[in-house]
């Protein structure tokens, strides 16, 4: 089958064509490299099931031309991270839905299925732990800049499943929670990759706020191979499914992790949100995904835990990084 991943030279969009390409594949990647990278694709540019398209998301005659040619499409361009979520909500809520506007609509024209990249974002400050597709989302005031990316991301659902209900468009909703592996930048915000290279360089590892938030995180592996399987199912088409790890850790726990995975006596630094983001900034005590969902519609779970996370993202450092 042929495949276009929107931001496929990101750090799940790299991933996810390594998996399409690894079951016999072919894949098109469009990418503007805003927060992507040639880097992370560099590796496939000898494939010979492989091609790539320097360029937006938003220009419709190119998507609509690559969509005609594509099979299926997963839409995974975004604005990613919460420094950047923070300091950029014009372009954040601009690229995530006009973006998706142009997809969606050029993907109905051919009725090619596509997969709608989401983020646990959406669930916003609910406490009705875990998560379930279904529960309400409970969003923070509009003054709060963190609210932005989760208010477009939850559009981009919302829109998504109206062409399926008004249009037919077969599609799917993937609500991504926290995903970590090789190729990942701290660049944004994500918190492993931060660690590690901070550990790494014997620098404190800087961990935002009391340290007590507890997060699940999901190797990138995992999560490529249960986009992959979402779209062979055509009993998902019209579903919302998360797609993470329930293993919690609390953020604190997680620097102590990595400092003893690196060997480092690095130490923690504690700075406060409003130091490092914006005055304001709202944070939630606990993410945790319910996905008995996903699992009954593809068999779907995690089969990497997070010390093997951590371990596999301080080995690609080391390689990566002299130290």
């Amino acid at each position: 089958m042929r495949y276009l991943i929107t931001g496929g030279a990101g750090f799940i969009g790299s991933h996810l064509s390594d998996e399409l390409l690894g079951r016999g594949h072919r894949v098109h990647v469009l990418d503007d490299l805003s927060t992507g990278s040639m880097d992370n694709i560099r590796h496939l540019k000898s494939h010979p099931a492989f091609e790539y398209t320097i360029d937006t998301a938003a220009s419709s005659r190119l998507v609509a031309e690559l969509v005609d040619d594509a099979d299926v499409v997963y839409h995974l361009a975004a604005a990613v991270g919460v420094e950047l979520i923070v300091e950029s909500p014009v372009r954040t809520i601009e690229t995530n839905v006009h973006c998706t506007e142009v997809v969606l609509a050029q993907a109905s024209k051919k009725k090619k299925p596509v997969l709608i990249a989401s983020t646990s974002e959406v669930y916003g400050k609910s406490d009705a732990l875990p998560f379930r597709e279904e529960g309400d989302l409970t969003l923070g005031a509009t003054s709060v800049g963190r609210w932005a990316y989760a208010c477009s991301k939850a559009v981009d659902e919302f829109l998504a499943i109206a062409y399926w209900k008004e249009r037919k468009l077969p599609i799917v909703v993937a609500r991504l929670f926290n995903t970590v592996g090789p190729r990942q930048t701290g660049r944004y915000g994500m918190v492993i990759p931060r660690f590690v290279r901070q550990a790494l360089a014997d620098q404190a590892l800087t961990v935002y706020g009391t340290g007590e938030q507890r997060r699940c995180f999901c190797h990138v592996q995992d999560v490529t191979r249960a986009l992959a399987d979402l779209m062979l199912n055509e009993e998902a088409r019209g579903e919302v499914f998360n797609v993470g790890s329930s293993e919690e850790v609390s953020i604190l726990d997680l620097a102590h992790r990595v400092i003893r995975e690196c060997s480092t006596e690095s130490e923690i630094a504690f700075i406060p949100y409003d130091e490092a983001y914006e005055d304001g900034f709202e944070d939630m005590h606990r993410r945790v995904p319910d996905t008995r969902k996903i699992n009954s519609a593809i068999g779907w779970e995690p089969t990497v835990g997070l010390d093997g996370i951590i371990g596999d993202v301080v080995d690609s450092h080391r390689t990566a990084v002299p130290v």
